[in-house]
């Protein structure tokens, strides 16, 4: 029976150690969110990322746009945050408004203010094996939540599945730079299951329910899942089917309680970490 990785105690720990840093600095960080969608999920993660800001002590500005809003007020908006001393980092809640060219609008903030790490610059740092601004939040949680559990990287074989710009092409990047030789696998893998079978560690982010079988996992595996989806009956499950491979498997994620604690988290310790970077030349900490 696998040993459940508790998502939200080494989330907690890491707020906790985060906020004792926040108190013992003479000034605070600040977050700036913005909203330009009606995605009910979306207006959740905002409001759950501005409660913690504020209860760590941060600064937090959110910004909140209808369906009028054109690309020249995000950019406008953009180049003001990008000027402000008091923000050192900013968010654009993806995805925006259909009409609006979300791209652009990530090129425009200032890479050393990224806090998604979604900045061409920082992608490119990482992919060239050099330290982004910041490291994109989802990956960067998984991987410490490998590591608070002693969980070995180097010379395993690691699959994971989905493809993303946010989640799978980043964590392929950081579990090769942790020596593991990686496999990424998506939508138009031939074969699923041969792959993952052969594989010490899986994940999973496609947000396809149940994608991973108990016939997948080879036993002992590492498991990590970081679908989320609501079901009709409004229960959440993940990519994997939790119930059987768990019995295979040596270590596995919950849905929820695994990855989902570990992206809010590792965005505050970006915050704190480039506000740190901004101000290591004139500030009292």
């Amino acid at each position: 029976m696998a040993v459940i990785i508790d998502g939200k105690k080494v989330a907690t720990s890491l707020l906790e150690n985060l906020k004792l840093k926040v108190q013992q600095s003479e000034k605070k960080p600040g977050l700036a969110v913005i909203l330009a969608n009606n995605d009910a999920s979306s207006k959740i993660y905002v409001s759950n990322k501005e409660k913690q800001s504020l209860a760590l002590g941060f600064k937090s500005s959110v910004y909140i746009f209808d369906k009028s809003t054109t690309q020249g007020q995000l950019i406008k908006l953009i180049h003001e945050l990008n000027e402000n001393e008091q923000i050192n980092g900013i968010l654009v809640q993806l995805p925006l408004f259909d009409h609006l060219d979300a791209n652009q609008i990530i090129e425009l903030i200032n890479p050393k203010k990224d806090v998604d790490g979604f900045h061409p610059i920082n992608v490119g740092k990482l992919n060239c094996g050099l330290k982004p601004y910041a490291t994109c939040c989802t990956p960067k949680g998984i991987i410490k939540l490998l590591k608070a559990y002693n969980i070995e990287l180097e010379g395993k074989n690691a699959v994971v599945i989905g493809r993303s710009n946010i989640v799978g092409k980043p964590t392929a990047t950081l579990l090769t730079n942790e020596n593991a030789t990686v496999t990424l696998a998506h939508s138009k893998t031939k074969d699923l299951k041969s792959i993952t079978k052969n594989a010490d560690i899986i994940i999973s982010a496609t947000g396809s329910p149940k994608l991973i079988k108990a016939d997948m996992v080879k036993k002992g595996a590492v498991v990590v899942d970081v679908g989320i989806v609501r079901q009709f009956d409004k229960s959440l499950v993940g990519d994997v089917d939790f119930e059987k491979v768990k019995k295979i498997a040596s270590y596995i994620t919950p849905v929820p309680g695994g990855v989902g604690p570990m992206t809010i988290a590792c965005l505050m310790e970006n915050t704190w970490e480039l506000f740190l970077e901004q101000n290591k030349n004139n500030a009292k900490f």
